[in-house]
């Protein structure tokens, strides 16, 4: 799944149809991207490669990828304050303590149908 190639528009506006109270039980219609960051980045790592970092912020990590020496905080919206980004290394098991299977699994195979549409 990697080698597909998709625009940061794409992924973002999968994302937006993709996240629900199945991939984070703190979703909302108003603040979609609440507690997606672990399991978004998961995701995203799988379709994209490229590394996963973290933050400090005041209610724990924060996680988002770095790809190609870029980095994409596609959960970024669910904060109303600027984060001041660390960049500290992570991995794909820590950001995993953030989700479960189930929230994992949905948000993946919801992606997979949603960037469908683009390729």
């Amino acid at each position: 799944m990697r080698n597909m190639k998709f625009k940061v528009n794409e992924i973002m506006d999968a994302l937006s149809k993709s996240w629900s109270l199945e991939s984070s039980s703190k979703w909302s219609e108003n603040n979609p991207a609440k507690g997606q960051c672990g399991v978004t980045t998961l995701v995203v790592n799988d379709l994209l490669g490229g590394e996963i970092c973290k933050t400090k912020l005041p209610d724990g990590w924060h996680f988002y990828n770095i790809i190609n020496g870029n980095r994409y905080d596609f959960t970024a919206s669910q904060f109303t304050d600027d984060i001041i980004y660390m960049d500290l290394s992570s991995d794909r098991g820590e950001a995993y303590e953030d989700t479960n299977g189930n929230q994992y699994n949905h948000l993946k195979q919801n992606m997979l149908i949603n960037l469908n549409t683009y390729h």
